[in-house]
């Protein structure tokens, strides 16, 4: 790890403090409803004839089950609106390059992806989506997608401070709210930085450009099925192609990127993402969006504790989701600016230098370098954001460990925009009941006990993602349509398989890009993973908001366990790690343990 790591880490920590604080105060004035929020009061009769329009009752609470039917019937019906507007694309307006209709299962897939707060693209973003269906359909579920999970934590946080109540909130209210309030005025704000910063926006064709030279480059041959094509030995068939111009896609990116970014969606509108220069284009911007994707979950820990009435709380759950993230970047850093031992044992220079940035370079860009491009890999994969600067699928095998551990944690450092926070918030909800058994009182968090009932949801949010990664990632490598899709045979390409089914489940949409993966068999597999990583978990969650609401608030007394001390932090990270480390040590020995001692293996022989 370089000094040049170090200092970019400890800046990017202390931005993001400065930033986050004010804003977790503005998130807790928004999750009040009947509160004017500072400086947007004007928006206030916008908000009150949106509810006079659709006819809901702002003052009115829900129950748990009211709210949850709530959120289901909306994200069912957005699902239905996003899958129509990829099948109708080619007749609908803004459609410059006369993008065809997407298939029916990459719309199924697509919808999901982006309903869910996943992104996963098994398309090519420039290549697939016309100028509606990107902004229309992909950008308008990054709004509100994000707006569900910090709903779902306001409910979740309002059953912890109410006392004996029926009410977790309005559904309708929180989603209202976060988007008019939160998460529209940041993405404005955001986007004008961006196009200062060269990111494009606009409406214009494609741009058809001349070479000064002829470009060839080889390209994987695909069969009369459109897939990859490999030989006996499994590896793909490539061809020569030469070309004297380039093609240069345009489009309304700005927009797109600042609520990818805000909303930790992550879906890209170029298919590389982050990595691609018109949505990425200074080390400034590279900064700023690294500082876009923390922004809201580290506020809302802000938040949580002033709806609480102890702001303490929130410090220690902040500070435990700095300890796992500081403690994983770090990993990758080092792991990425190490020398690749079979390079070293041909005596290829890798060291440091001012000549050369030494390490890993591989997938990564010049702009960014190790440093910046390590630093993304932590932050998208423990943010569920999914976005990219670099390759995932080119990182060494240690490295590329960090970010599918930091996914199967469970996205709860610093996390998705509220997913994160309510992830959290369930393992310290078992993290105080294991210590209750150790001490052999009754478990208590935030003066409300912890039962049975309370147990047996948690024990659903928990386990629900691992089963869909272990039990997805069985089947794809068990039959022959889910190995089809694997380009990279041996430990790697089961990391790849891994790592795809890591990433829906956990709603992150980043993925290692060596798995062909927009195939009916994947497009419905990871479909699946993603609908249920979502929503299966949001359903216990709020059921746990519902059964706290309806209970009395204990007063704090000389037993009860302190929950905001270095040692309720240290608790509670590891209870994060130690599930992760039960559930997925056997999956992840089989794919980056293993591709790294072959590595090893290679170097000595």
């Amino acid at each position: 790890m370089t000094t040049q790591a170090l200092i970019l880490l400890i800046v990017f920590l202390a931005g993001l403090l400065v930033l986050s604080y004010p804003l977790g105060i503005l998130i807790a004035k928004i999750a009040d409803g009947k509160a004017s929020v500072p400086g947007m009061r004007w928006l206030a009769w916008l908000e009150r004839g949106m509810y006079k329009l659709a006819g809901v009752k702002a003052d009115e609470g829900m129950s748990w089950k009211g709210y949850t039917l709530a959120l289901l019937v909306f994200n069912v019906l957005g699902t239905l609106f996003v899958y129509a507007i990829q099948r109708l694309q080619l007749w609908l307006p803004l459609n410059p390059q006369a993008m065809p209709n997407v298939s029916a299962d990459s719309s199924f897939n697509t919808a999901v992806s982006f309903v869910s707060n996943t992104n996963w693209q098994g398309y090519v973003g420039e290549g697939t989506m016309s100028y509606l269906t990107q902004m229309l359909a992909l950008a308008g579920q990054n709004f509100f997608s994000a707006a569900t999970g910090i709903a779902v934590v306001f409910a979740l946080i309002r059953g912890f401070a109410a006392h004996s109540s029926k009410s977790i909130g309005n559904f309708w209210v929180d989603l209202t709210r976060s988007t008019l309030y939160l998460l529209l005025p940041l993405s404005v704000i955001f986007a004008v930085f961006l196009m200062g910063q060269g990111v494009v926006q606009n409406f214009s064709a494609y741009k058809d450009v001349q070479l000064a030279d002829a470009v060839t480059y080889s390209m994987p041959k695909t069969g009369a099925d459109g897939q990859p094509l490999k030989d006996s030995k499994g590896a793909p068939v490539t061809e020569e192609m030469t070309t004297r111009a380039q093609t240069l896609a345009m489009g309304p990116v700005a927009s797109q990127e600042a609520i990818k970014l805000l909303g930790t969606n992550g879906g890209g509108f170029f298919n590389v993402n982050s990595a691609h220069p018109y949505e990425n284009p200074t080390p400034l911007s590279n900064f700023f969006q690294m500082i876009a994707i923390f922004l809201i979950p580290a506020a809302l820990c802000f938040a949580f504790g002033r709806m609480v009435g102890d702001q303490r709380q929130g410090w220690a759950v902040l500070a435990t989701m700095t300890l796992l993230f500081v403690v994983m970047t770090v990993g990758v850093m080092v792991a990425e600016q190490q020398t690749h031992p079979v390079l070293a044992a041909m005596n290829v220079d890798q060291a440091s230098s001012a000549l050369q940035s030494g390490g890993n370079m591989e997938g990564k860009e010049t702009r960014f370098g190790i440093s910046a491009s390590s630093l993304f890999v932590a932050v998208t994969t423990a943010a569920s954001c999914g976005a990219v600067n670099a390759m995932h699928d080119s990182l060494m095998p240690l490295g590329g460990l960090v970010p599918v551990a930091l996914m199967q944690f469970g996205e709860v450092v610093f996390g998705g925009v509220g997913s994160g926070l309510y992830g959290m918030l369930i393992f310290a909800i078992l993290a105080v009941f294991i210590a209750g058994l150790m001490i052999g009182r009754t478990p208590e968090y935030l003066g409300k006990k912890i039962q049975s009932y309370e147990m047996k949801m948690t024990s659903v949010a928990i386990l629900v993602t691992p089963v869909l990664v272990l039990a997805g990632t069985a089947i794809a490598v068990m039959t022959e349509a889910g190995r089809a899709g694997i380009l990279n045979p041996g430990a790697h390409g089961f990391s790849e398989v891994l790592y795809a089914f890591t990433s829906a489940a956990n709603n992150n949409g980043s993925a290692f890009a060596g798995i062909s993966a927009n195939t009916p068999f994947y497009n419905i597999m990871l479909a699946i993973a993603m609908w249920f990583g979502r929503f299966a978990m949001i359903v216990p969650v709020l059921a746990i908001a519902g059964s706290l609401a309806a209970k009395k608030r204990l007063e704090v007394n000389a037993g009860t366990m302190p929950t905001h001390g270095l040692m309720f932090i240290a608790l509670l990270a590891g209870t994060v790690v130690l599930i992760s480390v039960l559930n997925y040590v056997p999956a992840l020995a089989l794919g980056p343990v293993a591709e790294h001692l072959q590595m090893l293996h290679h170097a000595k022989n």
